[in-house]
């Protein structure tokens, strides 16, 4: 197993007046799964349901209140330095705004040499062989029109590329894609995704793809993780979970997705009542109770539901499926 998340918690302290506690915001509150070398995976679900705190996790920017993340049977609990330097030489980070990601000062070339210089690829020619590569397979090219242009200089879709080439050219084995077309137009959002798609099959990638948006993950991903107040809700293979959702959440969202055909532009989507759980104090039960049609008086208000095994890697967590809802 490349990635191994076990009952994963990051608790963000909340504080009144900047030294009164009053809480804690649980982001994530308990997040397992495992990923295997050169699998796609998406993780899906509103905004504030956690997506972007598990990535950042994952990669080592926040640190988890409780659980454990092991990367190559490496238990990244508390990590040395050196542990640090060799797991970011190996997980690649593709980031929401391109713009941003990208310090406006430095050239194309510098952005893309700088990490191969730290991590000590001390050959110039081999630097430069890795360059023109990646830029090459993320069709900048002529190459020689991008190297010396800077970040203002690019549109989005290709400033988006230069951070996917980053995140590349160091040839790690997980890339963590987070909402990487959310800022692009909606032209370019397909053959970004796709050349992501690309690379991760050559190269045999593992890559988490965070996203709000469950219209694109069909482009991606073979499972999907579907995420709700800070927990994995359901999990199954992409086909699955797209043709026959089991969560009521998971069905929500899906009848969400906005229809292209011109004679459905008007018609109003359906989409379940309220608003997502406060993370400072959930509710008691399942997190999706007080919005769900199909809720059970005294057992999903109460007691949080188990995850139910449907076969086929189909996992959800919903009392529906279990012998006890009757």
């Amino acid at each position: 197993m490349l990635l191994s998340v076990k009952d994963l918690r990051t608790w963000f302290e909340l504080r009144r007046y900047g030294f009164v506690r009053v809480g804690h915001v649980r982001a994530l509150d308990g997040v397992s799964f495992d990923l295997k070398p050169g699998e796609a995976v998406a993780v899906v679900g509103e905004s504030g349901c956690g997506k972007s705190t598990l990535a950042k996790t994952i990669l080592g920017l926040e640190p988890p209140t409780a659980g454990e993340v092991r990367f190559d049977g490496r238990n990244l609990g508390k990590p040395t330095r050196e542990l640090l330097r060799w797991y970011r030489a190996r997980v690649g980070y593709v980031q929401q705004d391109p713009y941003g990601a990208l310090p406006p000062f430095m050239s194309v070339k510098r952005i893309l040499e700088e990490p191969l210089i730290i991590n000590g690829v001390k050959d110039r020619h081999e630097r430069q062989r890795r360059i023109y590569e990646a830029l090459t397979q993320l069709k900048l090219t002529p190459v020689e029109d991008f190297l010396n242009k800077y970040p203002h200089m690019l549109s989005g879709g290709q400033q988006q590329r230069v951070v996917i080439a980053r995140a590349k050219i160091l040839e790690p084995k997980l890339i963590v894609a987070d909402e990487p077309v959310s800022m692009l137009d909606a032209s370019v959002r397909v053959e970004i995704l796709q050349l992501l798609r690309e690379l991760q099959r050559e190269y045999e990638l593992a890559v988490i793809y965070i996203t709000h948006d469950l219209s694109t993950v069909r482009y991606f991903s073979e499972r999907i993780f579907v995420m709700y107040g800070g927990k994995i809700i359901e999990q199954a293979q992409m086909e699955d979970l797209l043709a026959d959702p089991k969560h009521p959440y998971t069905e929500a969202l899906l009848r969400a997705i906005p229809d292209p055909h011109p004679k459905n532009a008007e018609t109003m989507r359906e989409v379940p009542p309220g608003e997502p759980p406060s993370l400072l104090n959930p509710p008691l039960g399942c997190r999706f109770h007080p919005r769900c049609s199909k809720m059970i008086e005294g057992l999903c208000d109460q007691t949080e539901p188990p995850e139910v095994d449907l076969g086929d890697q189909h996992i959800v967590g919903c009392w529906l499926y279990t012998d006890q809802q009757s």
